[in-house]
């Protein structure tokens, strides 16, 4: 599973209704101006009793010092939802652009707070040498079609085709991460290489309003959107319908199986950063690495693990439960489907070629999952299999412990992983 984007410095506490407060960006500029002056204490004073508990002083002023210095900030933009302000400031800080969100009730407190990474300027296109271009395509649905985009090689045809599935959260097309974009990068790559790939926005980017206040599967969000990609994919007379691959990172990695196995005529499957376990498996390990890469976890923030696994529990439970007291607010539905997903399962039973992928440095999918994936594969000799001491969850190199901090620096693909992968689909005839 790879976090969601907006996980990448989070404080954001549930929402409730009431009167929108008077004076919205005065409150959130009031609040900026604390934190930048490193004065926690006030800046804590101004939340909600519920937005305190659920960020104490301490982790707030660890989240702000981890971005660095603060160098500019923007305008401000105010806009109401679910009874609330929310306020959005652009900040430009040593580590990289970042928009704060604060959320500002009836009574002039601050009930959220978040800081995620400010969306990438628009990719440049193909250079004019290129050899393969990129245009519009759409994904049919019954919900709703999705845009996307087909990179497709210049020359005689049909080609062979990747259809790119997302991890988990809202997605762009090119899975935009902080300051890369590894699916733009792993299409071009292909593409260049001879093989056509479909990336296309995921349904909570595209369409986010058709998951507001609802319940929704994983199926819902991401495998009959991926079905139907690869459908409308094969049946395009450009490409080899004999030849088409699901290639899914991270929740998409997990899915891969279950798309292929739901789309018979998928030549095979390629896992890069895939889940071996269930996603509420992962998420308290993921969150207890990160609070302890500086060596301890406070009290606080074993407060917070405690609290995320209770979510975690009523999430597993019986019991209906509001999406506000469940990880990451999704609402329960979600997570049962998801928690019914049985990955090593799926992929045992289909039975088709698989190539799997896995980056040493990936906190969010480690080892561990690698050698539950290995275990479960084990004797197949139709699965190839590929790691990569130097990458991290997101494929880009580095060294170290990883980070969410990371995520920020511009990086690309590993050309090497992308080359891997061309040379994969290019054996399956």
């Amino acid at each position: 599973m790879r976090l969601r984007p907006t996980l990448f410095a989070v404080a954001l506490a549930a929402f409730s209704g009431g009167a929108l407060a008077a004076e919205p960006q005065q409150v959130a500029t009031q609040l900026l101006d604390h934190l930048q002056a490193g004065r926690i204490a006030e800046a804590e004073a101004m939340f909600t009793p519920k937005m305190a508990s659920a960020v104490p002083a301490e982790k707030l002023q660890g989240l702000w010092q981890s971005l660095g210095e603060l160098k500019q900030r923007g305008t401000a933009h105010s806009s109401e939802q679910q009874g609330m302000h929310l306020v959005e400031v652009p900040l430009q800080f040593a580590s990289g652009a970042v928009i704060a969100q604060v959320a500002v009730d009836a009574q002039d407190k601050v009930a959220g707070l978040l800081l995620r990474p400010a969306p990438a300027a628009k990719a440049a296109p193909p250079p004019a040498d290129a050899n393969y271009s990129e245009a519009d395509f759409s994904v049919p649905q019954a919900r709703g079609a999705l845009p996307g985009t087909l990179a497709l090689p210049k020359g005689k045809g049909p080609f062979p085709a990747v259809v790119l599935v997302h991890g988990s959260g809202p997605q762009d097309r090119d899975e935009t991460i902080g300051a890369s974009r590894p699916f733009l990068d792993i299409a071009r790559g292909l593409a260049a290489q001879g093989i056509a790939v479909l990336r296309y926005d995921k349904r909570t980017f595209a369409h986010p309003q058709d998951f507001r206040g609802g319940s929704f599967t994983v199926d819902d969000e991401t495998t009959d959107d991926a079905v139907a990609a690869l459908a409308a994919l094969a049946a395009d007379p450009r490409i080899d319908g004999r030849r088409v691959f699901v290639l899914g990172h991270s929740q998409g990695g997990m899915l891969a199986p279950r798309i292929a196995s739901r789309w018979p005529q998928a030549r095979g499957a390629i896992l890069w950063a895939a889940p071996a376990r269930t996603l509420l498996d992962l998420l308290p390990e993921q969150n207890r690495y990160l609070l302890g890469l500086d060596g301890d976890i406070s009290a606080p923030e074993q407060a917070f693990l405690d609290r995320l696994d209770a979510q975690i529990a009523a999430a597993r439970g019986s019991a209906p439960v509001a999406a506000s007291e469940l990880p990451l607010g999704v609402p329960q539905t979600f997570w049962k489907s998801i928690e019914a997903v049985n990955a090593r399962g799926d992929a045992k039973a289909l039975h088709k070629p698989l190539l799997m992928l896995h980056g040493g440095r990936d906190f969010q999918v480690p080892d561990a999952d690698w050698q539950l994936w290995k275990q479960a594969l084990q004797g197949r000799r139709d699965v190839q299999w590929q790691a990569y001491p130097a990458l991290n969850h997101i494929g880009v190199a580095g060294s170290g412990p990883s980070s969410l901090k990371e995520y920020a620096q511009p990086g690309h693909v590993d050309a090497a992983l992308i080359a891997d992968v061309a040379r994969w689909v290019e054996a399956q005839r």
